[in-house]
C-alpha cells in the first residue's frame, strides 16, 4: 500500500532551470528528489503542480510523492526539518501533509495565482525579483483592458509554441494592475495557465501602457490566436507563483496544511 503526501514549498528561481528535471540544467525537482533519497534511503519521485520557466519564483508551490508507509505527525515534522537542512537556502519546505491516495498536485489544482512585479526607480535590492522600466505607463488603460481577458477562453496567442497540451483554453478568474510605492504589480488568477502565458500577457498589456495599442487591439491579438501578434515575453525575474488552490476534501487534515 502506498501513502501520498503533499509538499508545500517556496523557492527563489534565479539559480534554476525551472521546476521540472532537465538533462542540462539544475532544477528544483531534482534538488528535492535528491534530498528525499538521502533521508528516506530510497528513490522517491515527486510530481509538481506544474512547470515553471527558468528564473521564475514561487511563494507557494505544491508537489506530491508516495511512500510505502504512513508517516506520523512527529516524523513529518522531522522530515521537513531534515529537508530544509539539506536543501539550499533558496528552496524552503513549508509543510508536508498526507492526502487522499488519488490526490494529484497538478490535476487537482482548481486555481493558480501569479504576480508580475515592475519597479520604476533603480533599486539594487529588486533587480533579481522585479523588472525595471523607466518609461511612464498608463496604468488606468492597462487596468481597463483586464476585463477583456474574462471574455475569452482560447489563449493560444499567449502560449509558447510547440507545447504538448491538449487545449489552449483557460478560464481567467481575476486580473488587476496596482501601484505599490515605486512598484507596479500585475496579479492574475486562472484555473490553469499555458507555458509563458503570464509573461506574454504582461508584455502585450505593456503595449497598451505605452500607448502603442488600445483595448480593441488587445482583443484583436487574442482573437488572432497567433503568438506573433502578441507582445514580447517580459523577463522571468519579475514573475512569482503566489498561490495554488485545491479542494479541501483531498486533504486528510486541512488544518495541518495551514
Amino acid at each position: 500500500m502506498k501513502f501520498r503526501y503533499f509538499i508545500r514549498l517556496a523557492f527563489d528561481g534565479n539559480q534554476y532551470h525551472g521546476w521540472q528535471i532537465q538533462p542540462n540544467g539544475i532544477t528544483i525537482q531534482e534538488k528535492i528528489q535528491t534530498a528525499l533519497k538521502v533521508i528516506l534511503k530510497k528513490e522517491v519521485l515527486i510530481i509538481g503542480a506544474g512547470r515553471t520557466d527558468t528564473g521564475v519564483h514561487a511563494r507557494e508551490f505544491f508537489a506530491h510523492f508516495d511512500f510505502d508507509k504512513a508517516i506520523n505527525e512527529n516524523d513529518i515534522n522531522v522530515l521537513c526539518y531534515q529537508l530544509n537542512s539539506i536543501l539550499p537556502e533558496d528552496i524552503s519546505i513549508m509543510k508536508i501533509t498526507r492526502v487522499r491516495h488519488e490526490a494529484h498536485a497538478r490535476f487537482d489544482a482548481t486555481a493558480r495565482t501569479y504576480s508580475y512585479y515592475f519597479h520604476t526607480q533603480k533599486d539594487p535590492f529588486l533587480q533579481k525579483y522585479s523588472y525595471f522600466i523607466s518609461a511612464k505607463l498608463d496604468i488606468t488603460s492597462m487596468q481597463n483592458a483586464c476585463p477583456i481577458l474574462y471574455e475569452y477562453n482560447d489563449f493560444s496567442c499567449f502560449s509558447k509554441s510547440h507545447t504538448q497540451v491538449k487545449t489552449n483554453n483557460c478560464k481567467i478568474i481575476s486580473a488587476e494592475w496596482r501601484m505599490q510605492g515605486h512598484q507596479i504589480i500585475f496579479t492574475i488568477t486562472a484555473d490553469r495557465f499555458l507555458r509563458n502565458m503570464v509573461r506574454a500577457i504582461v508584455g502585450t498589456m505593456l503595449e497598451i501602457g505605452y500607448g502603442k495599442t488600445d483595448t480593441n487591439g488587445f482583443k484583436d491579438v487574442i482573437e488572432s490566436k497567433n503568438r506573433s501578434k502578441a507582445g514580447y515575453s517580459v523577463p522571468a525575474c519579475g514573475l512569482f507563483l503566489e498561490k495554488i488552490e485545491y479542494p479541501k476534501e483531498i486533504f486528510l487534515d486541512i488544518e495541518k496544511l495551514s
